[in-house]
This record gives C-alpha cells, sequence and structure tokens, in this order.
C-alpha cells in the first residue's frame, strides 16, 4: 500500500528555485521598537547586529555599526521570527480536496507546497511544525539543503490512527477500492494495540519524522461520522509516547473531544491540538501533566465559514464543521483565563497559508493581550519543540526576524502587514 517515487528536477528548474545565496556580511538591523518575547513588551529603538546567521548583539540606539550594513526599519517593530506549531503544508483546503488524492501523483504535492511554504515564510513564520503529510518530509529537506526557500520545518509525516479514526486512509473508499489497498496498518500509520502503536512510531522513526502525531479523537475534515469520539486507549497513547521518547521525539494529539483529551494528557502527550470540548475538568489536567494547548482557532472560523457553502465539504463533514469549527475560539478564551500553557498553532492547510497571523488577531479578541499572543508564537513555541536557540532576539539565537510597519501591542493587526523578514541572518522579503 506504501508508495515511493522519486521527485526529479531539471537543472532549469533548481536554478530557478533557488533562494538568494546566505550573505556573509554583518547587518544592523535599526529598529523602531523590538519585541522582547522573553520579557513579554517592547523597547524603543533598538538594534539588532546580525553575523553568521545568528545575532551578535542588541544595542539601544541606532548609531553605526562597524563593519556592519545598515537596514532601517525605524518605523518598524521587529520581533522573532514567529513559529507556527500546526501547518499541513502538503496541501490546502478547497472543494476538490476529497479527490485529490485520487488525482494527484506525490511529485505535483510536493512541487506544489513549494508556493505554499513561500507564502508562509512572507508572512513571517520562519518555523513550523507540520502535523501531517508524508510529502512534507521531503520540501523539509529540500529547503534545509537551500534548493527552495520556506521556514524551517520539524515535520511529522503520515500521522498515528487506528482504524476508521481520522488518519485511517481508507475512510471514505468503497468496498472495491478498500478491498484492493488491504488494511492499513502502523507503516500506514494506522494501529489498534499498543505494540502496534510502538511499532507506528519506529516506522515515523524510520521514514524520517522530527515529531509525532496522533489523532486521539475523531477529525472535522475526515470522511466519518464522528467528530469528537476517542480513538485510542491509554495504553495505545503511553505505547506511543514511551516509544517516542526513545528517539528523541514530543508527541502532538489531535483532540476535539473531552474523553480522547484525558486519554492523551494521561497517556503523556506533549500538546493538544484543538481541544474544542475541553472543560474546567480538562484545564486541571493539563495544568497537572504541564500539557501544553495549541488552538487552531483559524481553522476552527474557517470551517464553520465554508460549513455555510454547498459543495465546499462532503454531507458527511459539513454538520462537523459547523458544529465544532465554531467553538474552538471560545475554548480558547476559557483555557487562557483558566491558566492553560499556550502554543501558536493555526492548522493552516485546513485554512489559507499565508493568513497564519490571523491567529493572533484571534487570541486577542478571546482575551489574550497583544504581548501574550505574541509569545506564544515565539519563547513559548520554541519550548515546545523543545529547541533552545529561536523564539528570541538574543545573543546566540538564530537570526530569525519579522517586522511590520506599526506597534503590534497597540493594535494586533498590524501583524498582518509584515514587510521584513530574515531567516538564519538572510533577508527574505523587504520593504
Amino acid at each position: 500500500m506504501r508508495l515511493t517515487r522519486s521527485l526529479c528536477l531539471t537543472p532549469l528548474a533548481l536554478a530557478l528555485a533557488l533562494p538568494a545565496a546566505a550573505s556573509a556580511e554583518t547587518l544592523a538591523l535599526h529598529c523602531g521598537q523590538l519585541f522582547d518575547s522573553a520579557a513579554g513588551r517592547s523597547r524603543a529603538d533598538q538594534t539588532v547586529v546580525v553575523a553568521d546567521g545568528k545575532v551578535r548583539e542588541i544595542r539601544a540606539g541606532h548609531g553605526p555599526v562597524e563593519g556592519a550594513r545598515s537596514v532601517d526599519l525605524a518605523g518598524h517593530t521587529c520581533s522573532p521570527g514567529w513559529i507556527d506549531l500546526h501547518v499541513h503544508l502538503s496541501g490546502e483546503s478547497n472543494p476538490q480536496s476529497y479527490s485529490e488524492g485520487f488525482r494527484l501523483n506525490p511529485e505535483f504535492t510536493v512541487l506544489r507546497s513549494v508556493g505554499f511554504a513561500r507564502k508562509t515564510l512572507d508572512a513571517g513564520f520562519t518555523t513550523v511544525r507540520d502535523l501531517g503529510g508524508e510529502t512534507t518530509l521531503a520540501l523539509r529537506d529540500a529547503i534545509n539543503q537551500g534548493l527552495v526557500p520556506g521556514p524551517r520545518i520539524y515535520a511529522a509525516g503520515k500521522s498515528i490512527a487506528t482504524t476508521g479514526g481520522h488518519g485511517d486512509p481508507t475512510n471514505g473508499l468503497n468496498h472495491l477500492l478498500a478491498d484492493a489497498l488491504g488494511m492499513p496498518g502502523p507503516a500506514e500509520g494506522v494501529v489498534n494495540s499498543p505494540d502496534e502503536a510502538r511499532a507506528a512510531v519506529r516506522q515515523r522513526y524510520k521514514d524520517g519524522s522530527d515529531v509525532i502525531k496522533i489523532t486521539a479523537t475523531g477529525g472535522v475534515l475526515s470522511y466519518a461520522r464522528s467528530g469528537d469520539g476517542p480513538q485510542f486507549t491509554v495504553d495505545e497513547v503511553r505505547a506511543v509516547v514511551e516509544a517516542a521518547k526513545d528517539y528523541g521525539y514530543r508527541v502532538a494529539a489531535h483532540a476535539h473531544g473531552k474523553e480522547g483529551m484525558r486519554r492523551a494528557v494521561v497517556g503523556g502527550v506533549t500538546t493538544i491540538e484543538h481541544g474544542t470540548y475541553m472543560d474546567d475538568e480538562i484545564f486541571a489536567l493539563m495544568k497537572k501533566h504541564g500539557t501544553w494547548y495549541v488552538p487552531t482557532i483559524a481553522a476552527g472560523r474557517f470551517v464553520a465559514d465554508k460549513a455555510r457553502i454547498d459543495g465546499f465539504y462532503p454531507a458527511v463533514v459539513r454538520p462537523k464543521a459547523a458544529r465544532i469549527g465554531a467553538l474552538i475560539q471560545d475554548t480558547f478564551g476559557r483555557a487562557w483565563r483558566a491558566g492553560v500553557k499556550i502554543g501558536f498553532g493555526t492548522d493552516s492547510g485546513v485554512s489559507l497559508h499565508g493568513d497564519n497571523a490571523a491567529e493572533f488577531v484571534f487570541m486577542v479578541e478571546a482575551g489574550m493581550p497583544p504581548a501574550e499572543a505574541l509569545r506564544t508564537a515565539t519563547v513559548n513555541a520554541a519550548e515546545v519543540l523543545g529547541v533552545a536557540d529561536i523564539g528570541q532576539l538574543a545573543p546566540g539565537f538564530r537570526a530569525d526576524v519579522v517586522a511590520m510597519p506599526g506597534d503590534p501591542l497597540a493594535d494586533i493587526n498590524v501583524v498582518r502587514k509584515v514587510d521584513f523578514v530574515m531567516k538564519d541572518g538572510v533577508v527574505v522579503r523587504s520593504p
């Protein structure tokens, strides 16, 4: 059932895809304001000195820096490059999404994802965690090798599901196709016991994944009736988490329903994604276990809106999208007020790539202060990933910088006006 195909690019295509070569010069970014993500506040008139892909120093004022080329961002707020903990770069929602798996070859999916990656980077997101999409592993490698521009990717590859659950690749197929493909197992990311759960994690290691994702409950967009029922036992979750630790992996759990979330948290996952039907009991359990919440409000609002359009989603999906999608923003607000740890994630691919920053606006609408919203996509998200040198603008950190005209702490909407992006010390977008 597993198919592997090589992706071949002509020399011309490679040349067109190559980003500008990294500059060896030292840059001095003169920022009107600098958002200090560790402190959660902004400092006026700061200069970020960048050399060899790292932040060398932060200086007060806009004086010249010997040996450095100045970049004038005096009318801008500079922030650490943003981190989106939940994207799907291999696709994007459209009325034909459910037939694309039958029509599109993996090669086309990879090439299409290059454009999605560029939109994400241009929007200010220099790092993402991609939580499902086998072809994203190839995109990650191409970006790391400098073949195409895009954010730094931590990729899950194929998510791990149970038979008939959210992520079972045979859901919705007629019996002739299902019989021809055979029963998917751990290699395809479908498990039904702790032993199979461990085998699936090991397969993700073999595939080259960076993180593990399980689908602890039903999903909104899967071709199945339930969007919130539990789909893993606690023992199966624990087996995934224990095997993941052997390989240095952290585990993200897609979950909408309360019981599935309870099992995932008790089983030791790092993050709960979506979390639609969280309540006070789940908030307390997550705080006890130190579990992070990645809300994906943007996707919830997107699917609720599209559910109103005839034909955008199949009939079995439409009522789930209308019911569940509309609840996530309210759940987020209650989780924030309860003191649950929150990391930034959009589920872009369900919502549109490049619109990731809208999540900040939705967070603030739900009651989170703008500074805390920015922290969810910087220091908080870096902690979720377990990566020590991103998420802050400080000496020794990677020179990932996003800048926007105006002050997001006064008007959060300016996060949607990014016009300067630097990744690893290389300017990839400028005014």
